[in-house]
C-alpha cells in the first residue's frame, strides 16, 4: 500500500528512493514488484535492488567498503596504513558487516560488534570464519550478538554497553556503524585515553557535537558521516547509471569506481578543512 501511493511521486527521472536501516534488497524487492505491477514498466526507480533485476554489484557492500576506503585515505595522509590497526566497530548490520570484511582484507584487527542489547569483544580479533557466523546470526537467524558467545565462548559480552564504554586496550580507530548520537563526549574522551587517532563514521551522525569537539581538540582525524559513509549513495548513483544505459558493470568495475569516489571525497574534505 505504501508503494501504491509512492509510485505517483517517484521515477527514474523524478526521484529515486533507496533503502536504509531495516530496508534491504528484500524490502526493496517488495516495493519494486508493486511498482512494476502498477506502472507496467522496468525502470531504475529504486536503488538497492537485487542484481538479478537491475541492481548493482557491490551495492550491499558499498557503505561499509566506502567507509574503510575513506579511513585508508586518512591513514595514508598521515603516513600510515590501515594494516595492523585496532578498530572498534559498532553495529552488526549491513554497514558493520562489510566494513569488517574489508578491514580484515586490508589486515586491520576488528575487536567489537554491537546491537541494541549490548557489545561483544574479541581480543583476538574477528576473522573470516567469525564474521561468517555473525552474518548468519544477524542476516538469517535474525538473532542477537549475545548468541555469538554460544559458538565462540572466548568472546566477552557486555549487556547494555556500547563498544566505547566497555573495551579496554589499545584503540587506533573507531567506526561507529549503528545509529545517531552513539558516541558521546565522555566516550570520545575515554577513547582518546586509549590511543584513538582516527574516526570514520559508517552511521549517520553517530558522534554527538561534544564528541566532535573532543576529536578536534585532541587532534583525532575525523571522517564525518556525510563524507565517510557516502559509499552507499555513491553506488546507488552508479546503479542508476547502469539502469539508464541498460548495462551491468562487473563487481571489480564498481569497486574501482567506488575507491575513486571515496578518494575524491577525502581530498575535497581535506582541502576544504585546510582553508
Amino acid at each position: 500500500s505504501f508503494m501504491t501511493e509512492l509510485q505517483r511521486h517517484v521515477g527514474a527521472d523524478t526521484d529515486v528512493p533507496a533503502g536504509d536501516i531495516g530496508v534491504g534488497a528484500r524490502e526493496i524487492g517488495y516495493l519494486y514488484g508493486q511498482y512494476k505491477r502498477l506502472r507496467n514498466e522496468f525502470t531504475g526507480v529504486l536503488t538497492g535492488k537485487n542484481v538479478k533485476w537491475g541492481g548493482s554489484f557491490i551495492r550491499p557492500e558499498a557503505t561499509g567498503y566506502g567507509a574503510v576506503y575513506f579511513l585508508g585515505e586518512m591513514c595514508k595522509d598521515n603516513n600510515t596504513v590501515t594494516r595492523g590497526k585496532n578498530v572498534l566497530l559498532s553495529g552488526s548490520g549491513n554497514v558493520a558487516q562489510f566494513a569488517c570484511e574489508k578491514l580484515i582484507q586490508l589486515g586491520a584487527k576488528v575487536l567489537t560488534f554491537s546491537d541494541s542489547n549490548g557489545t561483544i569483544v574479541d581480543k583476538d580479533g574477528f576473522n573470516e570464519e567469525k564474521l561468517a557466523h555473525l552474518m548468519y546470526l544477524k542476516n538469517e537467524k535474525r538473532g542477537r550478538v549475545s548468541e555469538f558467545k554460544d559458538k565462540y565462548p572466548s568472546v566477552v559480552y557486555y549487556e547494555g554497553k556500547k563498544p566505547w564504554e566497555c573495551f579496554e586496550g589499545q584503540v587506533d580507530c573507531i567506526m561507529p556503524c549503528a545509529t545517531q548520537n552513539e558516541v558521546s563526549g565522555d566516550d570520545a574522551t575515554r577513547l582518546v585515553g586509549l590511543g584513538l587517532k582516527f574516526v570514520a563514521e559508517g552511521a549517520n551522525m553517530p558522534s554527538t557535537a561534544e564528541a566532535v569537539h573532543v576529536y578536534h581538540a585532541k587532534g583525532v582525524m575525523y571522517g564525518p558521516a556525510k563524507a565517510s559513509n557516502a559509499g552507499g549513495v555513491s553506488v546507488s548513483g552508479l546503479e542508476m547509471s547502469q539502469n539508464s544505459v541498460r548495462l551491468q558493470w562487473t563487481a571489480e568495475e564498481v569497486d574501482q569506481k567506488l575507491r575513486g569516489i571515496m578518494r575524491g571525497t577525502f581530498v575535497a574534505c581535506r582541502d576544504t578543512a585546510k582553508k
